[in-house]
């Protein structure tokens, strides 16, 4: 009899350990659950069944609770946010909510123009909001989403670890980078993957690269050793506090703040939008912040190169950020004095008379939306072209940091030159 019993529960355990989850609950409500989800919803099945989670007993109630048992209660699925991975990953969660990604959501919202573009496009999966969902969200922000009708945007850590594999694997990997790092305003993925770095962790993966031989992806320079708490020195903007010491560099800063709305084009003092960009951690405050961030990029570059070579490298980044700025304060005090002089007549969402920054590509609707076409010009060169001439540098992107950065400002302020003295004229014939 003893020798039945032990076949017994050997055979129990084996039917046990052959069910799609591990552990005595998947017979009762993860069942139930794989059953129905198998067939309306596959893919979520074979993510989970290959993820981690799996394996460990954590099922669908552990993240979904068990309200939702059958398809006329579906929308009592709990649509688990980062607070429930923080149960069992602390430390990641920890980390994320003091880096740039937890501050995704909060600096869409804060812009301007974010106001004025179609809900679909803001609280769904596509257009800004497809990206800029990264942020852990006030309880007042979960039930504003609610309102609009859209209920599935609620964890940030499943842009990065999709869901239901929530793979660390993919989280490792630059592409799991490239939807939101790529494109009109920021194409990081495009710089790196097109730059000698990018090229070689590219080619290591298909194995044409000797045994250890470096390969920097996205995740080496930008979130070291796993640590979820990004930041950079120059920051998306490439702005900080306090001004240059370089007397051009830092009226140009000046002039470029002014178009930003941090300072009053008046008086020059800061306005209310200073409080939002410390608040959102746009920009270092202290040379000693800025200096944190230049140290620890510096570590992560001297780990493959000397670190004065790195020291070099990243200086010749600020003064190419330096001659940029002085090509975008020239051009914005151009688009200003015909502000100035009535030329330009002031869109009513705008707060000075003044160019603004923060409107973007903003075309119809009306004079609270449409803006000239110098405007327009002003607006790429801020929001496309300037951008990669810092950022393509920085990516040490030979392309991006000349013709589609410096060269491409250049041609802005040529044909906004032009454009003033043709806007100037006309103005002046008609008076």
């Amino acid at each position: 009899m003893k020798y039945f019993r032990y076949v017994w529960m050997l055979l129990f355990f084996m039917a046990v350990s052959a069910l799609p989850v591990t552990g005595l609950m998947a017979t009762v409500s993860e069942q139930a659950c794989i059953k129905c989800h198998q067939e309306i919803s596959p893919g979520q099945v074979a993510d989970w069944r290959a993820s981690k989670h799996s394996r460990e007993d954590v099922g669908c109630t552990t993240c979904h609770g068990e309200k939702h048992m059958e398809a006329k209660d579906c929308k009592q699925a709990l649509m688990p946010d980062e607070k429930v991975c923080a149960q069992c990953h602390e430390d990641q969660f920890n980390q994320f909510t003091k880096g740039k990604h937890n501050l995704g959501w909060a600096s869409m919202m804060a812009l301007p123009v974010t106001h004025l573009e179609p809900d679909i496009l803001i609280e769904g999966g596509r257009g800004c909001g497809g990206c800029h969902n990264m942020g852990v969200k006030t309880e007042a922000q979960k039930q504003a989403q609610l309102r609009l009708g859209y209920r599935y945007q609620t964890n940030s850590c499943d842009e990065c670890h999709t869901r239901h594999a929530f793979s660390k694997k993919e989280a490792l990997n630059p592409r799991a980078c490239q939807q939101c790092h790529m494109g009109f305003d920021h194409p990081q993925w495009e710089m790196w993957s097109s730059s000698k770095h990018g090229a070689r962790a590219l080619i290591k993966e298909v194995g044409d690269l000797p045994k250890g031989a470096n390969a920097p992806k996205c995740q080496t320079c930008h979130m070291p050793d796993g640590s979820h708490d990004n930041h950079t020195a120059w920051g998306f903007l490439g702005v900080r506090l306090p001004l240059p010491q370089d007397p051009q560099w830092k009226a140009d800063r000046i002039t470029i703040l002014k178009a930003l709305s941090v300072l009053n084009p008046e008086t020059g003092k800061p306005t209310g939008l200073l409080d939002a960009v410390k608040t959102l951690d746009l920009a270092r405050l202290t040379q000693e912040a800025w200096q944190t961030e230049r140290d620890e990029m510096l570590q992560i570059c001297a780990r493959c190169h000397s670190k004065s070579y790195a020291q070099k490298q990243l200086e010749m980044g600020d003064d190419m950020l330096r001659q940029a700025d002085r090509l975008m304060a020239q051009a914005i005090e151009i688009v200003a004095g015909l502000y100035r002089d009535a030329i330009i007549q002031k869109p009513e969402a705008y707060p000075f008379n003044y160019p603004n920054l923060l409107f973007f590509m903003r075309t119809g609707g009306g004079n609270l939306n449409k803006l000239s076409h110098i405007d327009q010009i002003l607006l790429k060169m801020y929001l496309k072209h300037r951008m990669r001439t810092f950022q393509g540098f920085f990516h040490i992107n030979p392309d991006y940091a000349y013709w589609y950065g410096w060269a491409s400002m250049v041609d802005d302020l040529g044909k906004i030159q032009e454009t003033a003295g043709l806007m100037r004229a006309t103005h002046a014939k008609g008076k």
